[in-house]
This record gives structure tokens, C-alpha cells and sequence, in this order.
């Protein structure tokens, strides 16, 4: 089974998400059912079944790889997170912008790979068939 990417899991988490990051209203009258707009609670469990993966292996990803490598800290010394416990959520969280971000980031790279290895497969085939035709034009004719 192949461990999926954070292309994969990112892509997932946007789509399951977006909406309740969305709707989220600064209004004081409004309910919201989180602290925070940019921190939205994710279910591991959830995520792993879209996957067909062990939750723990979602979570690993984004504890210990992507907070790790998405994560940062300002020239100030505060951090921001990118996966992350926030009081009063039951779930652990993501900063939704920077996940929208980074997932943008990995959209773009995935595109210029598929656009490098299509151009490359096209110059392969015409350097295949150009010497071809050569060939054949030549043993047909007498």
C-alpha cells in the first residue's frame, strides 16, 4: 500500500473543510462552534477512511512531518503552527490559510512535473518517429 503524499492529504483535508472554514462568522451573535477562524478541528479518523489509511498514520503525517516543515516561527520569536492543539477544541487543529497555501504550493509543483514529463514524452516519441519515417520512406521506395 502506498503511504499517501501531502499533496493527497492536503487535498483531502481542503476538500472536507473548506466549507466549515468558510463559514465561520466574527459576528458575536452568530454561533460558530469553534474559537477561531483559521484553526479548524480535523478528524484523523475521517481523513484516513477517504485515504484508506490507519488514522495514526494521518496523524503522524501532520504532526510529525508537515508542523515540522510547514510550521514556523517569525522573525519575532512567535510560532506559527500548522497543525496544532488549540484550548477549548476537542480536536487537534489546522491553520487552514497556510494549509490552502502549502496545498497551492504542492498543486503548482505536481503541475510543472506533468507538464515536464509530457513534453518530455512527446519529444521522445517525435525522436522515435522521425528517423522511423526516414526508414520507411526510404525501404519502400525502389
Amino acid at each position: 500500500m502506498k503511504t499517501p503524499s501531502d499533496l493527497k492529504v492536503l487535498s483531502i483535508i481542503y476538500k472536507l473543510y473548506y466549507e466549515e472554514f468558510t463559514n465561520h462568522s466574527r459576528e458575536k451573535d452568530v454561533q460558530n462552534g469553534r474559537k477561531s477562524k483559521i484553526f479548524v478541528p480535523i478528524d484523523c479518523k475521517m481523513i484516513a477512511k477517504e485515504l484508506n489509511v490507519d488514522s495514526d498514520i494521518v496523524f503522524g503525517r501532520l504532526y510529525y512531518h508537515m508542523e515540522q516543515k510547514y510550521g514556523y516561527t517569525r522573525h519575532d520569536g512567535t510560532k506559527v503552527a500548522f497543525y496544532t492543539s488549540i484550548a477549548g477544541e476537542e480536536d487537534r487543529c489546522v491553520n487552514f490559510p497556510l494549509v490552502a497555501s502549502v496545498l497551492a504550493g504542492l498543486q503548482q509543483e505536481n503541475s510543472k512535473f506533468l507538464w515536464a514529463t509530457t513534453m518530455s514524452g512527446i519529444a521522445l516519441a517525435v525522436s522515435i518517429a522521425v528517423p522511423l519515417a526516414g526508414w520507411l520512406s526510404r525501404s519502400l521506395t525502389p
